[in-house]
């Protein structure tokens, strides 16, 4: 910090993820959900599927699969277990509907 208070730009950059890697494509919000959604489940080479699930599911469904992997202890394939999970919950879906 200088005498003034401020801090160098550096400083204040270094605090946010900029991550080189990110899709640069994303311009709604359901697509920057799918790709953070990929990312924590460790399978990007499928964001694709995400993107399409993230635009035509319940989000509601999305989150309580996403939830359930997150609450799981060490699963093999994380994305294989949302899918799991997901088709699950909207086979329940349909029932109630």
């Amino acid at each position: 910090m200088d005498k003034k208070g401020f801090k160098p730009i550096e400083s204040i950059l270094d605090r946010y993820d900029l991550d080189e890697t990110k899709q640069k494509r994303i311009s709604r919000e359901f697509q920057d959900y799918a790709y953070r959604l990929a990312v924590e489940l460790g399978d990007t080479a499928h964001t694709a599927i995400y993107m399409r699930l993230a635009k035509n599911t319940p989000r509601s469904l999305v989150e309580q699969a996403r939830l359930f992997v997150l609450g799981a202890h060490n699963p093999k394939n994380k994305g294989r277990l949302f899918m799991w999970k997901l088709k699950q919950l909207r086979e329940e879906h349909k029932q109630e509907v």
